[in-house]
């Protein structure tokens, strides 16, 4: 069977990929898939070039950031689509081999394009989106994921099955979690269970020598970096085994709105005080932003409040007015559902919408830039004066404070690479938007000046980032000269801070030669 498909290669290079013909390093590649394919006929429906009818609407499906959907983005030789561990194999074997870089795609919300987007050509997509099984054991609180599979998709899973289950991620359905869990991953369980990735428990991994590792074979260094080190980094994570943690069948969700002209300042200065110290079951978000939420759609500078409580609304107005009256949280602004039903509203998706939803890859696609801060020290009231000021600049743009303490605060620095854990009030979240069809131009620099501002109040030496929120902006502007390890560590200091020279020894183990990587990656000690 397999020597027939060889066989019929030539025949099938020439339909199917007219380019490859001409060009003998493209063509030698596409032998080389089908060589080290266990099944080389079925390979060819799952590789898409450029001459391929479907090559745009595979790449483009993905792309969450339309910032990154242009004619002017760099574009791979092509897309491997796996429906087998051999696909993958045999695409990492024939991209060594014939000097190509490899980006490995789950759900295609990397904040940078960098899961699908080379700087370095040529390079090909290995996109796991046929790979998204998830296989629950309810009985031990266990589920293997495939890394191609969405948040929502596991939702829908456990929603399906159980109200008292849950997974500790984001609240976003499309984001994939083979990206999600290699970063950290947190979600409105983080104050109860920590991260995604603090709830991983083994995985699968295929590294650079084509080998399937588990936790055991891989050993626990290496197990150890892959849970929060990056993405396409280490090899490639095909599937995670996690922890299911127990919910109440019926949670508590709410939102508080109150604007520029009211009390919003106070309101969100008074919340850095209380946010983290609150009971683990309590998770309040707080954003400052400039919104379409107004009468008609018409923009609004508001402070919002969305909170999730892990229990019953009485149960929550005794304690917010115990905690945070100023809140002045009403049994109008609360709403009972199940937990998963609440990442739904977290999403800003209309209450009564089906919960098919969930299997929705393509929701909440939009241009936009994003950073990231870790706050340790309460700010002054005009800091968030200068902030509305600045939101009058541009549309729809603000910030979002994540709430730490709880759990996050007990799990040590050095448990995973992830290492912003007891001393932050919390995470902030910077983001700008605009209409696809506007020069970005204007909103990166509004974004930049607004970063650049609060340097003043948030983490120093280094100034902390988080790792699922790459920004390209850190280390830019490296002095020449630097070796890879001295570049890199100018934002992996930011992202990992003292878990950043592990990151590397286990690099340089895994991957000496750093064929996994990508602009902000971890090198390996022997690479250039």
């Amino acid at each position: 069977m397999r020597h027939s498909g060889l066989t019929m290669f030539p025949f099938l290079v020439a339909i199917l990929f007219p380019l490859a013909t001409s060009d003998q390093s493209h063509n030698d590649f596409l032998q080389c898939l089908y060589r080290c394919s266990e099944n080389s006929s079925s390979i060819s429906k799952l590789i898409y070039t450029p001459n391929n009818p479907s090559y745009s609407s595979v790449l483009e499906f993905s792309i969450q950031n339309l910032r990154f959907n242009t004619t002017t983005t760099p574009k791979p030789l092509l897309i491997v689509t796996p429906t087998t561990l051999s696909h993958i194999q045999a695409s990492i074997t024939c991209s060594r081999k014939h000097g190509l870089q490899v980006r490995v795609r789950s759900g295609g919300h990397d904040l940078e394009g960098l899961s699908y987007i080379s700087y370095t050509l040529p390079f090909i997509i290995i996109d796991l989106i046929n790979l998204r099984d998830i296989s629950l054991d309810l009985s031990n609180r266990h589920a293997w994921v495939q890394a191609g599979a969405t948040i929502g998709e596991l939702y829908y899973a456990l929603i399906k099955t159980t109200r008292t289950l849950a997974f500790p991620a984001g609240d976003c359905p499309s984001v994939g979690l083979g990206g999600h869990i290699s970063g950290g991953g947190y979600g409105n369980l983080m104050r109860k269970y920590g991260l995604a990735t603090d709830n991983v428990i083994d995985a699968q991994l295929i590294d650079v020598n084509g080998r399937i590792l588990n936790r055991s074979s891989m050993g626990e260094d290496v197990f150890w970096a892959i849970r929060g080190g990056g993405g396409n980094t280490f090899g490639v994570v095909v599937a995670w085994k996690i922890n299911l943690v127990p919910v109440p069948p019926t949670v508590t969700v709410f939102t508080v709105r109150t604007t520029e002209e009211k009390n919003a300042t106070k309101l969100v200065h008074r919340w850095q005080y209380i946010a983290n110290k609150l009971p683990e079951d309590l998770y309040i978000l707080a954003f400052v932003e400039k919104t379409n939420s107004g009468p008609g759609g018409s923009l609004t500078k508001e402070a919002k409040f969305t909170g999730l409580f892990l229990g019953g609304i009485n149960e929550l107005l005794q304690l917010v007015e115990q905690r945070f009256r100023d809140l002045g949280l009403a049994k109008e602004d609360c709403s009972e559902m199940s937990w998963v039903e609440s990442n739904l509203y977290f999403s800003d998706i209309p209450s009564g919408t089906p919960l098919e939803i969930l299997l929705d890859r393509t929701l909440l696609k939009s241009t936009f830039k994003a950073k990231s801060d870790y706050l340790k020290v309460p700010m002054p009231e005009t800091v968030f004066e200068t902030v509305w000021k600045m939101l009058d600049e541009v549309d729809v743009a603000g910030m979002e404070l994540i709430p730490y303490g709880g759990r996050m605060s007990e799990i040590p620095e050095s448990s995973i690479p992830f290492p912003h854990r007891a001393d932050n009030i919390c995470k902030i979240g910077y983001l700008v938007s605009w209409d696809e069809a506007e020069s970005s131009e204007k909103y990166i620099s509004w974004i930049r000046k607004l970063y650049s501002y609060m340097g003043l109040y948030v983490s120093k030496d280094p100034r902390e980032a988080y790792a699922n929120y790459r920004d390209l902006d850190i280390g830019v502007n490296d002095p020449a000269g630097k070796t890879s390890y001295e570049k890199a560590s100018i934002w992996g200091k930011k992202y990992f801070k003292n878990n950043f020279d592990r990151l590397v020894r286990v690099k340089t183990q895994i991957d000496p030669t750093n064929f996994f990587r990508n602009e902000q990656s971890v090198p390996s000690h022997l690479s250039k």
